[in-house]
C-alpha cells in the first residue's frame, strides 16, 4: 500500500462505516471510497483480497500514511490525533470518559450483537425465523437506548448533542444507531432526548453526506 493512499472501505447501509463517514466529514476530509458490498455475492468482506487488507474482513478500513486501520472507533480517534479540529472528544478527562461511556454502550453493547454477521447466524444456524430475529434486535436497542436516555436526559453535561453543544464521538454513533432502529422499525418515541439529539445531529452536513441514503453503494 503506497504512503500516499487515503481511502476507505465502505458500504452505505454499514453503521460502522456511516460513524467513519461522518468523522472524515467533520474534519474536512475527502479520502477515496471504496465499496465493500456486505451482501451481493455472498459478502465483499470475505473475499482474500479484503482480507488482506482488514483480517477480521470487517469494515470500515481507513487507509492513511500506508497503514490499514480497522474498527470504527479506532479510525475515529486516529483522525482526532492526526487532524485536532474539530475535536471529537472534550478536553477534560471526566468529558471524554463520559463520551466515550456514551459512544461504547453502542459501538460495543448494542451494535454488535445486532450486525449483519449476528443476524445471518442467528437465522442461517439457529434456524431463527423472521419474528425472532427482529425480536432480538429491537430488545437491544431498546435496553441499550433506555440506559442511554437514563444517561443524558436532565444531566447537567447534555446540550444540543449528548455532552455539550458541538458533536462529539458519542454522537457520532448515536446517529447511525438511530438510523438502524428506523430501518428496523424499533420504535424509539420513549426516549425523546436521544431522539431530538439525533435529529440535532443529523441537520449538519457532515452528518447528513454521511447518512447510508446518499451513499453511491
Amino acid at each position: 500500500m503506497s504512503a500516499t493512499e487515503f481511502a476507505l472501505y465502505t458500504f452505505g447501509p454499514s453503521s460502522a462505516a456511516y460513524r467513519a463517514r461522518i468523522a472524515l466529514n467533520l474534519k474536512g476530509l475527502s479520502p477515496e471510497f471504496r465499496s465493500i458490498h456486505l451482501v451481493k455475492d455472498g459478502g465483499a468482506q470475505h473475499t482474500a483480497a479484503y482480507k488482506q487488507v482488514n483480517p477480521q474482513g470487517l469494515i470500515p478500513t481507513l487507509l492513511h500514511e500506508g497503514h490499514a486501520i480497522g474498527q470504527s472507533l479506532a479510525i475515529i480517534e486516529y483522525l482526532d490525533e492526526k487532524f485536532p479540529e474539530p475535536p471529537l472528544l472534550p478536553p477534560d478527562p471526566y468529558g471524554r470518559a463520559r463520551v466515550r461511556q456514551l459512544a461504547y454502550m453502542v459501538a460495543c453493547d448494542i451494535h454488535p450483537i445486532n450486525n449483519l454477521r449476528v443476524r445471518q447466524y442467528l437465522t442461517a444456524t439457529l434456524k431463527a425465523d423472521q419474528a425472532q430475529s427482529e425480536a432480538w434486535y429491537a430488545h437491544w436497542i431498546t435496553l441499550g437506548f433506555a440506559a442511554m436516555e437514563a444517561m443524558v436526559s436532565g444531566a447537567a453535561e447534555t446540550g444540543k448533542f449528548l455532552h455539550g453543544d458541538a458533536p462529539t464521538l458519542a454522537d457520532i454513533c448515536l446517529v447511525p444507531q438511530m438510523a438502524n432502529a428506523r430501518r428496523f422499525k424499533v420504535p424509539v418515541d420513549a426516549f425523546p432526548a436521544l431522539v431530538r439529539i439525533d435529529e440535532s445531529a443529523r441537520a449538519l452536513p457532515a452528518f447528513a453526506k454521511a447518512a447510508p441514503e446518499n451513499q453511491q453503494d
